[in-house]
């Protein structure tokens, strides 16, 4: 089997395992004739699946790929041999479930940590009250009234669009479209349609605050999902020929790569400031945003991010009851009863239970990677490589591990 013949064989694969778990396949702008081959098939056995995923992959050293596609193809195949064994009833522990999927091993975060962060927020926000409803009194002042949302949305949007045109460059007629949602587990997503253009859905049920927008348009389009999907279809696909990227799996290593990438994208395209840069659109608008003190708390309330993932910990490893993992999640979030359920019900889904960790782990790896760049290399340089390259998390970790063996990091590790 050559490397061509690999590649289809691994995307019918992949639009096979959505015959059986409808969205595991996010976005997925190839060849349509595989995508009706795959319709008119009978519905697939997951052993089935599973097996071919182990075969694939042991074809890979011989199939003559370019060194980066068959470690990407690797990598994405060993997620996808584990769905296929899980969606068939085997056992398997939820670490080592997640670590196939996305080639990392997690562990609980310190709630001492945690604690630290809750003495940082006490010391910033104004007022003596208990902490919770001093941070719920902030993010009340920091709402966008819900006939505004779209405004807001449209003004974030084409201003990081700017920005992102400027620093990355994007296809002439790209294009994202905007719409609001509700009854959904997650707070936005982006349905990649190929040809440059994005659907974004926006889920007003969590409601949306000013401090959040510009994170939640950064991470779905500019420089997030969409500007990937169309940097990647341009030159990945377009000029590389590498078919494997016109798919995207979920619960696959990409995922945590693209997720931590998009969850850094304000950083990169805005960087510190970005509070003051949003309250200056938002006074546009006739809104007031503290965003001097907003960052400066979603700055420390980093500090909380692995809380989510401690508690898929409990819920899928421990066993803990719901009621058990949103007190945890209301507890060190520092959120209500309604967001932590919403947050739960994220963790929860069968389709998403492990997702969590692509954020976490996600922004972890990555930031810990663009923080170590060589002192001569611009973020926005060491960033677009996110756009444009199939890295996955083995061949981050490597870089990284290359740089913090010496004192200077050189582009030798890169």
């Amino acid at each position: 089997m050559d490397g061509n013949q690999l590649v289809r064989e691994y995307l019918l694969l992949g639009l096979r395992f959505d015959r059986l778990v409808e969205g595991f396949v996010d976005a997925y702008p190839g060849d349509p004739r595989l995508r009706r081959q795959v319709d008119l098939e009978p519905r697939p056995e997951p052993a089935a699946l599973a097996r071919w995923a182990a075969e694939l992959r042991a074809r890979l050293p011989a199939a003559g790929l370019a060194a980066e596609r068959t470690r990407f193809l690797d990598a994405q195949l060993t997620a996808l041999e584990c769905s296929g064994r899980r969606l068939a009833g085997q056992e398997i522990g939820f670490v080592d479930e997640v670590e196939s999927y996305f080639q990392v091993r997690i562990a609980p975060g310190d709630t001492d940590a945690y604690r630290a962060v809750h003495a940082d927020l006490a010391a910033l926000l104004p007022g003596s009250g208990p902490l919770p409803e001093r941070l719920a009194d902030l993010r009340r002042r920091d709402e966008i009234p819900p006939h505004r949302l779209e405004g807001c949305v449209r003004e974030i949007s084409g201003a990081l669009r700017e920005r992102v045109r400027a620093q990355f460059g994007l296809p002439e007629h790209e294009a994202v479209e905007y719409e609001v949602v509700s009854d959904k587990p997650w707070s936005g997503f982006n349905y990649y349609l190929g040809d440059y253009r994005s659907r974004v859905s926006i889920n007003t049920d969590i409601g949306h605050r000013m401090a959040h927008l510009p994170h939640l348009i950064a991470h779905e389009s500019y420089p997030g999902h969409h500007t990937e999907h169309c940097r990647k279809e341009a030159g990945l696909v377009g000029r590389s020929g590498q078919q494997e990227q016109t798919i995207f799996l979920v619960n696959t290593p990409q995922c945590l790569m693209a997720e931590g990438m998009a969850d850094l994208g304000l950083h990169a395209i805005v960087g510190p400031g970005w509070g003051r840069w949003t309250s200056e659109i938002m006074a546009d608008l006739g809104l007031r945003m503290e965003g001097e003190l907003v960052e400066r708390v979603e700055t420390v309330r980093a500090g909380l991010l692995g809380v989510r993932q401690d508690a898929a910990l409990m819920l899928h490893d421990r066993g803990a009851d719901e009621d058990e993992v949103v007190a945890f999640l209301r507890r060190w979030l520092l959120i209500s009863d309604r967001r932590a359920r919403q947050a739960l019900r994220f963790l929860a889904d069968p389709l998403w239970r492990a997702y969590t960790t692509t954020y976490v782990e996600g922004y972890r790896l990555l930031r810990t990677w663009l923080d170590l760049r060589p002192a001569a290399e611009p973020l926005g340089v060491r960033y677009a490589r996110l756009l444009d390259e199939p890295l996955v998390p083995e061949s981050v970790r490597t870089e990284i591990d290359c740089a913090e063996r010496v004192s200077e990091p050189t582009f030798d590790c890169w």
